[in-house]
């Protein structure tokens, strides 16, 4: 099929991209804090924070909901579908989860830009939702400024193995499902238009295997990782399991050329915010600047941040008992 140009690169319609135009975790705790619940509460297994999942014990089942929407993250109107499909998923993936079905959430300039191409982002999701076995209706759309796509999505988990933020126990090893430096090669696809086909396969990949796999292990405790970075998930994992997460920064993996992206000055305003949140709940120790930035990037549909062994996923860190700070990085 084939693809609709628009009259300028579609990142440049979007004042941020992905996961680095996700409001600072601080800032939208405070906006939701006492504002969330409702109705039987005490039904609402987890989402009572400033998470994208949420999980509901109805009548015997669990119902699980993630929304995710945001500005073009790539020029290609079709990957960006994808991406802001997978990333939506993630949220379902990242409790336990099965995706049932979604609905298209559609902010579109339409002076500005051809419907055409919004089309092809909507593509783009039915066709990812459609590998996940989840049907996708219309949705919502309305007419904005910016472009914007993504998905609500609806799921179910199996209420004797549900995967929970604040699950996570001391001695028990870290997993990372992917690797990180999403949100500075993002930043460097805005600025420049190169394009990272490594970095779309990566955020376009499902979380639904790595899921399933840390289900099959036993671990009772995961996260996505995504626009709050590593050590921003990782802290809110931490802090509502009562522990302290320890990273091993060698072990973490990266993307080809995200070291070369910071050290050429492609960092987010989102990654810096995310490293200023969790610096005074962090121990760095002797790690520097350019680490410390990767390990706060904001990621677009990265991987599950699991309290467990994922076969095929490195351990990058443990869970100790609750010290003086909540995170620690060595």
């Amino acid at each position: 099929m084939t693809r609709i140009v628009p009259p300028a690169r579609l990142t440049q319609y979007a004042h941020g991209g992905g996961g680095a135009s996700t409001i600072p975790p601080g800032e939208l705790e405070r906006v939701v804090a006492g504002l969330t619940g409702g109705g039987p509460a005490a039904d609402l297994l987890d989402g009572t924070g400033a998470d994208d999942a949420a999980v509901l014990s109805a009548g015997g089942r669990v119902l699980v909901s993630s929304a995710c929407f945001f500005p073009p993250v790539l020029d290609d109107a079709y990957d960006w579908g994808r991406v802001a499909a997978a990333s939506a998923l993630s949220g379902v993936y990242a409790v336990g989860g099965v995706p049932l079905m979604a609905l298209n959430l559609l902010g579109w300039p339409r002076d500005a830009l051809p419907m055409e191409l919004a089309r092809e982002a909507v593509r783009g999701g039915r066709d990812v939702a459609e590998r996940a076995g989840c049907p996708v209706a219309p949705g919502h759309g309305i007419d904005d400024p910016e472009p914007k796509y993504g998905l609500a999505v609806t799921g179910a988990a199996d209420p004797d193995r549900p995967l929970r933020l604040g699950a996570g126990r001391a001695g028990v090893p870290l997993s990372l499902t992917k690797p990180l430096g999403l949100g500075v090669l993002a930043a460097r696809h805005k600025a420049t238009g190169e394009v990272f086909a490594h970095a779309v396969e990566t955020m376009t990949e499902l979380n639904a295997d790595a899921a399933l796999a840390a289900l099959e292990r036993g671990a009772r405790c995961a996260t996505g990782v995504a626009g709050h970075g590593l050590l921003g998930h990782l802290y809110k994992l931490a802090r509502a399991s009562g522990v302290t997460a320890v990273v091993d920064a060698k072990a973490v993996r990266y993307l080809d050329g995200a070291r070369e992206a910071v050290r050429d000055g492609f960092v987010p305003g989102g990654t810096r915010r995310n490293l200023a949140w969790v610096t005074p709940h962090t121990d760095f120790g002797r790690i520097g600047e350019e680490e410390r930035l990767l390990l706060a990037d904001a990621q677009t549909s990265g991987g599950l941040l699991v309290a467990g062994e994922v076969p095929g996923a490195p351990v990058i860190g443990e869970l100790v008992a609750q010290g003086r700070r909540a995170l620690r990085v060595r």
